[in-house]
């Protein structure tokens, strides 16, 4: 299956320049950018909040001005003097899922985002994009960013979270770090967290393709102790303080367990060897939730913790999509859009995802999925991504995670 990568804002500016040396444009430092992501159904609106500064920059040094998958938005930094793209990100987001309830076509809400990017040299423009489900843009916001800028708060050089190295990479200049944080553990029960860390780690390795690609993922164990046990449950009337502030009925759906506090979650986390965020969540009721390249929660005393925490992981760092009906209800693929995700079809545009599989009968196209029983394709009857009980993901699912880590670490 060919390996396709995405340009910036779909254009082929960025591939026509030469390969951009990561530090000709940026420091090894992060720029942290705070935003809210406001509106409802009919109307978006993106502000920035604060701009902060990190001690290093631990995501990509190479493919700066690509993206592997589209996803529901992009961030692009560009240089201020020639307008030259010099880095690219693409994410989904709490709010633009929540545009698809029906509580957005009567409500106007407000939504914390956070993004990291490598700290620049210069002044460069930065450019946040929103897409809808049919791939239209509903929010777009450019901004210039001084790096002398006096009013850049520097975090993370004190005061660090306590943090304990899981797993250390190979070659750690390019590798995937990622770090689970603890929510809704006490002070005494950390103990217990990082036992839980080591059973989300060897059920994530014991999948492929993470299991022969284990020595290109950095893992990190960040201790935040919580006033409270447990997790807030508001059904049951249960509000507890917590690191994270997480809690169920996320969009009133009883398992979903997320947190919408994305500020307080990267303090936390601030000096830190981190990017891709699994929190694991003090909890036996059983949930969950994943957002491309923003962070996933799980809980985590259960019988299905371990499913249920791959499972999320194939959603934040894999752009994954799910591919069980849940409801033809605020629907979020169209038979007018095919869906950026690489293991979902509308069939409106097949070329590039697993139609080379097909051909091989290696795999088929199966209707049901992204939560709807018609009009969305996936490729195999069963997959991590449909089911607790199926012990692995497809061979559609393995491919596209494979060129993912490649992406990243090659």
């Amino acid at each position: 299956m060919k390996r396709i990568l995405t340009i910036c804002l779909l254009t082929l500016l960025a591939a026509t320049s030469h390969a951009q040396q990561f530090d000709d444009h940026f420091e090894d430092r992060t720029l942290r950018i705070d935003y809210t992501f406001s509106g409802d159904a009919s109307r978006q609106d993106i502000y920035v909040d604060e701009l902060l500064s990190l001690p290093r920059w631990y995501g990509k040094r190479q493919h700066l001005a690509e993206v592997p998958l589209k996803g529901n938005g992009q961030i692009v930094v560009r240089s201020a003097g020639d307008g030259q793209t010099l880095y690219c990100q693409s994410f989904s987001t709490l709010f633009q899922e929540w545009l698809s309830t029906a509580e957005a076509k009567h409500t106007r809400k407000s939504f914390e985002n956070v993004f990291l990017v490598p700290f620049p040299k210069s002044p460069v423009d930065i450019t946040v994009e929103l897409r809808d489900y049919h791939d239209r843009v509903n929010a777009s916001m450019t901004h210039r960013v001084d790096p002398n800028d006096i009013l850049i708060r520097r975090v993370g050089e004190r005061l660090v979270t306590p943090y304990v190295t899981l797993q250390q990479a190979r070659d750690t200049s390019r590798c995937i770090r990622v770090a689970y944080v603890a929510e809704g553990y006490q002070q005494q029960e950390m103990d217990t967290f990082l036992a839980d860390c080591r059973v989300a780690m060897e059920s994530l390795f014991a999948h492929e393709p993470f299991r022969q690609t284990q020595n290109r993922f950095n893992m990190i164990a960040v201790m935040p102790p919580s006033a409270d046990s447990g997790t807030s449950w508001p059904a049951k009337g249960i509000w507890k303080q917590t690191a994270l502030g997480s809690h169920f009925d996320t969009f009133y759906s009883d398992r979903y367990l997320t947190t919408l506090h994305l500020k307080r979650l990267h303090d936390v986390l601030a000096g830190t060897p981190y990017e891709h965020i699994i929190i694991l969540v003090n909890t036996d009721h059983y949930g969950g939730g994943g957002i491309y390249n923003s962070y996933n929660l799980t809980y985590t005393h259960g019988e299905q913790f371990r499913p249920v925490v791959v499972h999320e992981f194939g959603h934040s760092f894999g752009g994954l999509g799910d591919e069980y009906p849940y409801g033809n209800d605020d629907p979020m693929y169209f038979p007018d859009t095919e869906p950026w995700e690489p293991n979902l079809t509308t069939q409106h545009d097949f070329s590039g995802k697993w139609e080379q599989l097909v051909r091989e009968k290696k795999a088929g196209l199966i209707e049901g999925g992204g939560y709807l029983s018609k009009g969305v394709w996936r490729g195999f009857e069963n997959c991590r991504m449909r089911t607790n009980e199926e012990p692995e993901f497809c061979l559609v699912c393995r491919e596209a995670l494979l060129r993912l880590i490649d992406f990243y670490t090659k």
